[in-house]
């Protein structure tokens, strides 16, 4: 790992704060992720699964972890299991954690090799009523391709039919919506990544560079400073481009008179950044994308001080809807008939609006947490609206990523560039 790892102090509290929410008489199986296969011999960068990460800070393939908080043997009661290292494997793949080196990372004194794990969990099984078992339950997960937990799952069931079966997914949802300080430092890490890059790109932008060409300055910034690379696949998208929420292509040239939308992330650590700028590609904007883009950043200011603790996510969207449906007519894009006459299921700012502003994030950019739970101090949300004019080759959206405090905001990404003279003063 490139990342200076976090205190194991975190991953203890975390364990402890989960097994508070379990029935008496209970354990929890996690499991880390697979090892995705590409083709012939090759696979994937390996991602460890967030679950189990985030109760014990192992970063490693084919590990497992087991709470049995009521069970009579206090060794037993936190099990760590790892892959057995071997000379081979030392030469062929590098070092794995040791036993001692597991224990000092996620602060779980008995370690296991995995070799171990079925006649050890036997022997749990036989003592236990209540079994929590781990899935991905994300409102927006598509899951096509098995995984450790899966077959776990359909294992510890025909093995042990009569034990009774919860899921863990809910309270790791309660749980992670909440960041510690800790947590909270490692995104500011990820933001303070973020813009490095960003600053990186405004001395680099100029009309003829082509979209991968910003997104390999981006991501040689993000490497040397000990990130893995980008929290999720870049959009790096000129023109037109910007028009396709999810434009990943990043093959085109970029043009005098156009606008740059990037929507980039460092990652570090495992937890995610999630900016979004746009900037122009002459280092100046015209009066029309200035005036669009102050519109977007009118309705960015505003949803931040929608960001309150007791407010929902679906009240949230509504009321910066109506802030956005303000600016669309400021700008001439819809007027008030087109308000009047709306669908209110589907009003009419959504024609050049049409995504949702926040999102939690975290160790996932989409992090987990219940939409409908009300907004908490701790809590970690993109603010990110947008307006996109295909038929003016123009859209903008900026994001920013903020923490809810009891007394405000904390604006992780308060030290990235954003007011339209600022940028343009960095670029010329």
């Amino acid at each position: 790992m490139k990342y200076q790892p976090l205190s194991k102090t975190l991953y203890t509290d975390n364990r402890k704060r989960f097994a508070q929410e379990l029935k008496p008489n209970s354990l929890a199986v996690f499991h880390s992720n697979d090892v995705m296969p590409t083709n012939a011999d090759g696979t994937m960068n390996f991602r460890q699964n967030n679950d189990f990460f985030y109760l014990t800070g192992i970063d490693q393939e084919e590990s497992i972890l087991v709470v049995y908080p009521d069970f009579h043997d206090q060794k037993l009661k936190e099990m760590l299991f790892l892959k057995e290292t071997s000379e081979h494997i030392a030469v062929w793949e590098g070092h794995k954690y040791t036993k001692e080196e597991g224990r000092d990372q996620s602060g779980i004194d008995t370690i296991y090799w995995i070799s171990e794990f079925k006649s050890v969990f036997n022997t749990l099984m036989a003592e236990v009523e209540h079994v929590y078992l781990n899935t991905n339950e994300h409102i927006r997960a598509v899951v096509e391709v098995e995984t450790r937990d899966a077959r776990f799952i359909k294992q510890c069931q025909a093995t042990y039919p009569l034990h009774k079966y919860h899921r863990a997914a809910p309270i790791m949802s309660q749980l992670r919506a909440i960041k510690s300080e800790e947590e909270i430092s490692a995104l500011q890490t990820a933001c303070d990544i973020t813009n490095k890059g960003f600053r990186r790109i405004l001395d680099f932008v100029k009309p003829g560079v082509m979209e991968y060409e910003i997104e390999a300055e981006f991501a040689h910034e993000f490497l040397r400073n000990r990130s893995r690379g980008f929290a999720y696949t870049p959009i790096i998208a000129s023109g037109s481009n910007a028009c396709v929420l999810h434009y990943i292509d990043n093959n085109q040239e970029c043009k005098d008179g156009d606008v740059i939308l990037m929507d980039v992330g460092a990652e570090y650590g495992n937890y995610n950044a999630d900016m979004t700028r746009c900037v122009p590609v002459s280092g100046r904007f015209t009066q029309r994308q200035k005036d669009v883009y102050n519109a977007v950043l009118r309705v960015k200011r505003q949803a931040m001080e929608m960001l309150i603790p007791g407010n929902t996510i679906p009240e949230y969207h509504k009321e910066v809807g109506k802030v956005m449906e303000t600016e669309l007519i400021g700008l001439g894009l819809i007027d008030r008939t087109d308000v009047k006459n709306q669908d209110q299921n589907s009003p009419a700012y959504k024609k050049y609006f049409m995504h949702g502003t926040s999102h939690h994030l975290g160790l996932d950019v989409h992090d987990i947490g219940n939409v409908y739970r009300k907004m908490e101090a701790g809590m970690v949300f993109t603010v990110e609206p947008g307006i996109y004019i295909p038929e003016e080759n123009l859209g903008i959206r900026l994001e920013n990523d903020v923490v809810i405090t009891e007394n405000g905001l904390n604006d992780l990404m308060r030290d990235i560039p954003i007011e339209v003279e600022e940028i343009e003063g960095l670029m010329n």
